[in-house]
This record gives C-alpha cells, sequence and structure tokens, in this order.
C-alpha cells in the first residue's frame, strides 16, 4: 500500500476517533453547563459571540451547527438578558450578537466550573502533545475545508 493509501486509510479512522472525543466533551459539558443553570448548547453561543463581534450565520460557522439553531439560542440569550443584538455596518439584516455583562458573568462562571476537568485532562498530556494536536487538528481542518471547496467546484 502506498503512503497516499495508508494516509487515506487513517482518515475514517480520525474521524470516528474525533466523534467520539467529541461525545465525550459534549456529555461533560452539558453535566458542567448543569452547574451553573445553562445548557452545553448556550455555553458554546456564549464563547464564540465573546471574543469579537459575531452574526448569528458566523457563530453557526464557528460551531458548524445549523444557523436556525444559533439563532433561537441567541434569542433566548437576548431574551434573559445574557446578550444584545447590536447593528453591524456591514449587513443592516444581520446585527451581532453582543454579550452583556450578564453573559460574560455566566460564560466567566462555565469556565471556572470547566477549568478541574480541562487540568485533569491536561495533567496526563504533556504541553507539547497538546500544542502538536492543536497544530495538527488546524492542519486538517484546513485540508478537509480544501478538499470540500474543490469538490463542490468540480460538480
Amino acid at each position: 500500500m502506498s503512503s497516499a493509501n495508508k494516509a487515506a486509510a487513517l482518515i475514517p479512522l480520525i474521524v470516528a476517533d474525533l466523534f467520539e472525543l467529541a461525545g465525550a466533551f459534549r456529555e461533560t459539558g452539558e453535566a458542567i453547563a448543569r452547574t451553573t443553570g445553562q445548557t452545553q448548547a448556550r455555553w458554546q453561543v456564549l464563547s464564540a459571540a465573546s471574543a469579537e463581534r459575531k452574526t448569528v450565520p458566523q457563530i453557526a460557522r464557528r460551531l458548524g451547527v445549523a444557523r436556525q439553531g444559533v439563532q433561537r439560542l441567541a434569542n433566548l440569550l437576548v431574551a434573559d438578558g445574557s446578550a444584545v443584538f447590536e447593528p453591524n455596518p456591514d449587513h443592516r439584516a444581520s446585527p451581532h450578537l453582543v454579550l452583556t455583562e450578564s453573559g460574560r458573568a455566566d460564560l466567566a462562571r462555565l469556565t471556572k466550573a470547566a477549568a478541574a476537568y480541562h487540568a485533569a485532562i491536561a495533567r496526563r498530556m504533556t504541553g507539547d502533545d497538546l500544542a502538536a494536536l492543536r497544530a495538527g487538528l488546524k492542519r486538517l481542518i484546513e485540508a478537509a475545508e480544501q478538499a470540500a471547496a474543490r469538490s463542490s467546484r468540480e460538480q
């Protein structure tokens, strides 16, 4: 088997591992979120909206989920005072979702609640291992996006 074929054969195994890992993180995330009265989905939207001004479609793309689901969660976050919609000068129909002080406090509580879990994982791996894993995942994401773009152009 050629080197390229061996590499290609690893992709479905990596995909399966990533889904397993995502499931484990999601399950633990739900448990952590419940301790603060939140849900994993709301936590993800709070986190995605926290760093820089983003629209609902941008948040959905970042999370890899449907825009409609993020819109529903964004509306709930706005209704409970955790976020507000602010005008987007680049797109009138797609405002930015911005966290309020209350939303930032919720996210800080969630982040603090997750810290012990993250520390427990980090104790089982070296910093170099984790940095290499992150770099490899970034390259894998880029390769997957490029292959998808090429595939859609060919169709």
